[in-house]
């Protein structure tokens, strides 16, 4: 494998599963992260764009958000004490999503060691949380962890925010910041033998152990390089990942849309027993 590629494998451990890739970086634009608490006790980790392509991840420490109903926004005090709760999660993980909070993103793993996994993103509206179309997902290749560590191959459970986008094509239109670049590319095979390029087409960074406010290529990793980075929400490319979470083309580009930072957006991630704790 050439110097290079074999430079890229390693930045992209988090999210992609193999070689090839040509993914660029950005320099940091804040010294904190910003992100919610992991569900476990410690923020699991990743590579740099580790799933099967590509992996970041970035603690999360949510911000107030602005509430949204299923057409629009209203005031927060429209919103119930009690909100219908979102489907499967148990109360140390819902205690961990911010009151601010109006968009959530539950990726929910069949299994503790599956690599497949079904995502829902919800709303919250003046009844509750409404839940939107259910897509199937990827995940790490050894499924999930509370304690990620770097080259696990497993994704990090936990609640983190959405801060920053990205890829390699143009920005379909999201409200979230967006960077488009060259180092998006990627090739090689996945852990299937199966094709990688196109999988950075689109992303998401989830905020583990990553700087929020700058671009889902940028490698600074305030838990330190041993606790992973770069877990991404990127294009599937029929195979598990590295750390990362993937959906359809389809559905990233929906997600992209449909995501607004003055919902204050999260993403819950996280095996199905993990989740309901």
């Amino acid at each position: 494998m050439p110097a290079l590629a074999l430079l890229m494998a390693v930045l992209l451990t988090g999210c992609a599963a193999t070689t090839g890739s040509t993914a660029g970086k950005s320099s940091p634009t804040a010294a904190a992260p910003a992100a919610v608490a992991p569900t476990a006790a410690a923020p699991s980790a990743a590579g740099a764009p580790g799933d099967a392509e590509a992996g970041h991840e970035a603690p999360g420490t949510g911000t107030p958000g602005v509430e949204s109903t299923t057409q629009g926004r209203t005031d927060a005090g429209a919103y119930p004490d009690t909100p219908a709760p979102l489907g499967g999660l148990g109360p140390r993980t819902l205690a961990l999503i911010p009151e601010s909070t109006r968009q959530a993103v539950v990726v929910t793993g069949r299994s503790r060691d599956a690599n497949r996994s079904e995502a829902v993103l919800y709303r919250r509206t003046a009844s509750g949380w409404e839940a939107g179309m259910a897509w199937p997902a990827h995940n790490a290749l050894n499924g999930w962890t509370d304690d990620h560590l770097a080259g696990d191959l497993r994704s990090p459970v936990g609640v983190f925010t959405l801060s920053d986008a990205g890829g390699l094509l143009p920005d379909p239109g999201t409200l979230l910041p967006y960077d488009e670049s060259p180092g998006f590319s990627i090739g090689g095979t996945g852990f299937m033998g199966e094709p990688l390029d196109g999988s950075f087409d689109y992303v998401v960074a989830i905020d583990y152990n990553r700087v929020p406010g700058t671009s889902p290529l940028d490698q600074t990793r305030p838990l330190g390089a041993d606790r992973g980075g770069g877990i991404w929400l990127h294009v599937d490319h029929d195979g598990p990942t590295q750390g990362c979470v993937s959906l359809e083309e389809r559905h990233m580009r929906q997600l992209l849309l449909a995501l607004d930072p003055e919902r204050h957006p999260v993403i819950v991630i996280g095996d199905a027993g993990s989740l309901s704790r």
